[in-house]
């Protein structure tokens, strides 16, 4: 073969050519990789073992032997005689410093640390799983802040290192798609991934990656069972008012009932002239004095001494806030006399206002470990699945510290490695489960808790509610999914909903089945087909809304709990499946002129957008097996109408290319088969030259 010579500026012309296509389509190829900028993770900072459960096990021997948790955060402090020890013989047996690129991932903050006593101390602190060992991925030094590329590394080399939990409590109230990605990579690896909702509440879609991943195990914090676990009511004819109860005051004995009056600032000049005996009084925080500190225990204090019978401080600025009576400045001798609470702003002006007329309030503060948090982060994060999945001990939980020391400390940080810990102790009792399947077992025996007035708390709060470690030992039955959502119209008025069921001993399951739902417009059915338990719901009334409740599976000894979330509108979206072929219809009173067809997969990744009209439709195909959501935004007039829809796809359409033997994702694929074509056009070009 011969070659005709190029001149040199025919040569420098065609390696522009061939320059130019490699930088579009590089770029093309970024675009379809949806490359994220590396962003930076805040750490979730702010007697729980015995309080869930965890002697139960303990007692018969089980306490996490022969698992590794990877612990992702500040690193761990081996030399705590808690957690005594680095390498094969140590508690923490491996790891890897990925801000100091060396093999010893030394804590010099705290907070992992912190976390990895919550999961396996065993000394003086004894944690969930005592001995179980601990992998040390020290992504963060400040204690901060964390790369997400760190953050995906350390995922990765968990699952290389052996890891058979993950335990992440950092997060960002936003979507990365890389970390998710990551998370996914290690639970189909077999990985547990335990992740911290976050401290973003009491805001709801406040969970972010991880937390969001339908894969994780996502732990919101509770109180703890402690004294100062306290939680205080506020009605005002008959309406219920948010109140947060301040540090350092106790419970009351009976219910605050009295008149509310306005206080001003609570100093002693703002009382004089004022009948605050045997009120309420309504005080403002702050000071209207530039530079003047007027603190909470003088407001209390002044409050008291003028006969009031408890007082309520309201913001100052937008919003509620954690108040504390008890601190440096107070003295030894300083102890509150009445019940002191916090108001947001808004509530506080509301109030204030109406109290112009004579007021009567109820007060009342008591003990309740079981309330959710006013930091721990809320859902929803998806219409397709619930989060938070439970809920743990995250408010002054005693755990191991740096320098040998211990420490009291909150956040949800501190309630995610409660959960940890019980999964290895599942894992030791049962080491060929799943990861869904522990995920199931931990989340339907959680005990579903209640608000300060007897109220569940919504699933976007709790999910099933606070983690029993007892029960999640004793379970033998396990439920997939863990959760049941209906999507009811005039259109779609039965659902049927199938929960496959496995028994851990090889029985064959017998259950009875209960159900609870704030609402009437719903009528529920159930039926047993071997292994198969089929959810039926039935419209009644046509009113619409999203209802919650909770299935109750009685298993025998156990009661299992799955949450049940229906959603009633005016519109559906059906979907016709043929080999693959997904085609969609729109059921609607409203006269629609457009919808947008948004296909997940049940990781929550986009397969395909398109659009239908009443006139057109376009189909989606499905290239692997399996379930997958869908979403329908319905354009009618100037509204929006959103309907949902979940489907199995069992034949999926069949490509020339197999692209999932290959590896490549199709798109990307498509990308690099451009690429080629392109550079063989150039040489083509070149040659014809």
């Amino acid at each position: 073969m011969s070659f005709i010579p190029l001149g040199e500026g025919q040569i420098v012309k065609y390696q522009k050519i061939i320059f130019c296509a490699f930088v579009v389509l590089i770029g093309v190829i970024l675009v379809s990789q949806k490359i994220q900028p590396d962003i930076t993770l805040e750490i979730l900072l702010d007697k729980s073992s015995k309080y869930v459960g965890a002697d139960y096990p303990h007692d018969l021997g089980f306490n996490g032997n022969g698992i590794k948790v990877a612990v992702i955060d500040t690193g761990v402090d081996y030399n705590h005689p808690d957690l005594f020890g680095f390498g094969p013989s140590g508690k923490v047996v491996g790891g890897y410093d990925f801000i100091e690129n060396d093999y010893s991932p030394i804590d010099t903050n705290g907070h992992g640390t912190e976390v990895a006593g919550i999961i396996a101390a065993n000394g003086t602190l004894k944690g969930i799983a005592p001995s179980a060992k601990i992998l040390a991925y020290r992504v963060s030094d400040t204690g901060e802040g964390v790369s997400s590329d760190l953050i995906i590394k350390a995922i990765q080399q968990a699952v290389t290192d052996g890891a058979n939990v993950i335990n992440i409590s950092l997060g960002v109230n936003r979507t990365n798609e890389r970390i998710d990605e990551a998370i996914n990579y290690a639970v189909k690896k077999g990985v547990i991934v335990v992740t911290a909702a976050g401290n973003g509440g009491p805001d709801l879609k406040t969970i972010g990656s991880p937390g969001k991943d339908p894969n994780t195990i996502t732990v919101g914090a509770t109180y703890n069972n402690i004294t100062s676990s306290l939680v205080a009511t506020l009605q005002i004819d008959g309406e219920r008012v948010q109140v947060l109860p301040m540090a350092g005051i106790k419970p009351t004995s009976e219910p605050v009932l009295a008149e509310i009056i306005f206080g001003k600032y609570g100093r002693v000049e703002d009382l004089v002239g004022i009948d605050a005996k045997g009120k309420i009084l309504l005080i403002e925080r702050g000071s209207d004095k530039k530079g003047e500190l007027v603190y909470f225990s003088d407001k209390e204090k002044n409050s008291a001494i003028a006969g009031a019978k408890a007082i309520i401080v309201y913001n100052n600025e937008p919003g509620i806030f954690l108040g504390e009576l008890t601190h440096k400045l107070t003295g030894p001798d300083y102890i509150p006399m009445i019940p002191t609470v916090s108001m947001s702003r808004e509530d506080g002006l509301w109030l204030r206002n109406i109290i112009q007329n004579k007021t009567i309030g109820t007060l009342n503060m008591f003990y309740h470990p079981d309330f959710v948090s006013f930091f721990s982060s809320r859902g929803p994060v998806s219409p397709f699945y619930i989060k938070p999945n439970l809920v743990a001990p995250g408010v002054f939980v005693n755990a191991t510290s740096i320098k040998g020391s211990y420490n009291l400390t909150s956040g949800t940080s501190f309630a995610a490695p409660h959960v940890s810990g019980t999964a290895a102790i599942l894992l030791q009792k049962n080491p060929k489960l799943t990861p869904h399947e522990v995920n199931s077992i931990i989340s339907t025996t959680a005990d579903p808790i209640s608000d300060t007035y007897g109220t569940p708390f919504p699933l976007e709060i709790s999910g099933v509610g606070r983690l029993n470690v007892t029960k999640a030992f004793n379970a033998n039955l396990v439920i997939m999914p863990n959760y049941v959502i209906f999507d009811l119209s005039p259109y779609a008025k039965t659902q049927t909903s199938l929960l496959q069921l496995k028994t851990i001993n090889g029985e064959a399951p017998t259950v009875k089945v209960d159900f609870k739902i704030n609402t009437d417009a719903v009528n529920f059915d159930y039926s047993l087909d071997g292994n198969r338990l089929y959810i039926i719901s039935k419209l009644s009334k046509e009113i619409t809304g999203e209802y919650q409740g909770m299935i109750t599976i009685d298993g025998g000894i156990i009661q299992y709990h799955v949450p049940i979330l229906v959603r009633i509108g005016t519109s559906s979206v059906g979907v016709i499946t043929d080999d693959g072929k997904l085609d969609f219809r729109v059921y609607s009173n409203d006269i629609w002129t457009y919808a947008k067809i948004t296909v997940y997969n049940d990781d929550y990744n986009l397969i395909d957008t398109t659009s239908i009209t009443p006139t057109k439709n376009a189909p989606v195909f499905i290239r692997e097996s399996g379930q997958y959501w869908i979403e329908a935004n319905i354009k009618d007039g100037n509204n929006t109408i959103n309907a949902y829809n979940t489907i199995f796809v069992e034949s999926p359409i069949k490509d020339q290319i197999d692209f999932s033997t290959i590896g490549i994702p199709q798109r990307q694929l498509l990308v690099i088969i451009g690429i080629i074509v392109t550079i063989a056009t150039a040489g083509m070009i070149i040659k014809k030259k």
